[in-house]
């Protein structure tokens, strides 16, 4: 299993981190390496949704979660221009390029 974590737009937004199998996690983050989506960018796709519909069902207590695999963003598609390889290692090398 691999931790999801989802940040939204919303301003009481609580950072849920969610369990997704190997497979759906794939799916979401299609790309060797890839840590960073933008949901926007995978609605389109129907299985995506199918997934994503299952791992909503699976949220996880934050306390005892053991690492996160890969952050989901919604409503945020302004910060993508800070991860232009959908990697968490995007932010360090932009940090402070606006």
């Amino acid at each position: 299993m691999k931790n999801i974590q989802v940040i939204d737009g919303a301003m009481n937004c609580a950072y849920d981190i969610f369990a997704a199998t190997d497979e759906e996690f794939k799916l979401i983050f299609p790309n060797e390496g890839q840590d960073i989506q933008f949901a926007e960018d995978i609605y389109d796709n129907e299985s995506a949704q199918m997934v994503l519909a299952k791992i909503w069902q699976r949220r996880l207590d934050k306390k005892l979660v053991n690492g996160i695999h890969g952050t989901l963003f919604y409503q945020l598609q302004h910060k993508k221009k800070f991860y232009p390889n959908f990697r968490e290692e995007d932010l360090t090398i932009n940090r402070g390029r606006a």
